[in-house]
């Protein structure tokens, strides 16, 4: 047959049956080591997470959070983007799938793995010393050492050039004082990357938490996150070696491409809670009988399932599109801000979607939605409010800055 123009077209080829586990056919965009890399992880997840984690969200704990971390780091899934020092050098992409597969499980997962490696393990591999590496990153990888990441503070979490923790020279050594807020991981953490104010600028600081006069609560009473360790960090005159500083970095331009590579992950991950919430309303409208047949059988419900399905694979389209980005080495901060901003918020979408397919059983813990929206609530607002990422965007899209 000809087309428009005389072009000759061979006749179509038989298609592929519709899947509705993944209606764009994105998996066909995967290398077989990405799918290998999803499967493992996945796995993971069902078998060690998904039968306990509403206990423990319901309690309020992460009781075997050690345990999980050597777990994860038994199949490469700490600072796996990363190379060398035990680090299993995956592709972004391939690290994009591990969050996605940890945050359709619970977030709280996805964010132990995403602090312990786009934070502490990426600060010290990127701006640490070679002493640095090699002391703190092998066990890192492999889960022995847990990290945290202290940036956020009680009066400056959006404001970071606003922080009060100051680090002072006495002689050869460093003595650091102030308070970190919000920080995961950081009571169970081994070292903490902690940013302060010198005299020099801002430094990053590999601090070992059993530095004398450093502490770290665990915040308590929370409605979100409940299965992740959340802490404050007291560092009260904590009298560091010169060698704790981070050398390769002064300056804000440290800590804040630290959260880029971690908000990256955030984009995947956001879409693994929507994944699975989307999935439990798809699997109980096909079942769930309202005057005489299913509920997925009226055009309400319908509406809703064709609606949800759109976001979440748009979602994680745009969360491919970065992580080539960033495997090519040509990803943009405002690309990130871009895929956080987007898919949090799309993520939310979904899952308050899902809920009203599910009725009053949405808001059981016999269901995971419940979970996933209010664990999405937290993710919305760290590493970035939705207004820091707003401002961002509109940075790059006029050319003026209206952050101050």
């Amino acid at each position: 047959m000809r087309a428009a123009g005389g072009t000759l077209m061979s006749a179509p080829s038989k298609l592929p049956p519709f899947d509705p586990a993944d209606p764009l056919g994105i998996d066909d965009l995967l290398e077989p080591e990405d799918l290998a890399v999803r499967d493992t992880v996945r796995s993971w997840a069902a078998g060690r997470v998904l039968p306990h984690i509403a206990e423990w969200y319901e309690n309020g704990e992460l009781p075997p959070v050690r345990e999980l971390a050597r777990e994860l780091g038994s199949i490469g899934a700490l600072g796996m983007s990363l190379t060398g020092y035990g680090c299993a050098g995956a592709t972004a992409v391939q690290y994009g799938l591990a969050c996605l597969e940890l945050e359709a499980a619970d977030s709280g997962i996805r964010s132990l793995v995403s602090v312990q490696g786009s934070l502490a393990m990426y600060a010290i591999w990127k701006h640490g010393s070679e002493e640095q590496k090699r002391r703190w990153l092998p066990a890192m990888a492999s889960g022995e050492t847990i990290g945290c990441f202290g940036l956020t503070e009680p009066d400056h979490g959006s404001d970071p050039a606003g922080m009060r923790t100051y680090a002072k020279r006495d002689g050869s050594d460093w003595v650091l004082s102030g308070r970190k807020m919000w920080i995961t991981n950081g009571s169970v953490a081994g070292v903490a990357v902690v940013w302060a104010r010198t005299d020099d600028g801002i430094r990053g600081f590999a601090v070992p938490t059993d530095a004398p006069g450093f502490s770290a609560p665990e915040i308590r009473h929370k409605w979100s996150l409940r299965a992740s360790v959340t802490s404050e960090l007291v560092m009260d005159d904590v009298r560091l070696p010169q060698d704790a500083v981070l050398p390769g970095v002064t300056g804000l331009k440290g800590p804040l491409g630290c959260l880029s590579h971690a908000r990256y992950g955030i984009v995947w991950g956001a879409m693994g809670a929507a994944r699975s919430s989307f999935e439990t309303a798809l699997d109980y409208a096909r079942t769930r009988e309202q005057f005489g047949k299913p509920i997925g059988g009226f055009q309400l419900t319908q509406a809703k399932l064709a609606d949800m399905a759109l976001e979440l694979h748009k979602g994680i389209l745009l969360a491919h599109h970065l992580g080539r980005r960033m495997d090519a080495g040509t990803l943009r901060p405002e690309q990130v801000s871009f895929g956080k901003l987007n898919n949090v918020r799309e993520a939310i979408g979904i899952c308050r979607t899902a809920r009203t397919i599910l009725g009053a059983n949405g808001i059981s813990l016999e269901y995971p939605v419940m979970r996933h929206a209010t664990n999405l609530e937290s993710v919305l607002t760290y590493e970035g409010t939705v207004e820091m990422h707003q401002l961002v965007l509109g940075k790059a899209l006029t050319g003026l800055d209206a952050f101050r």
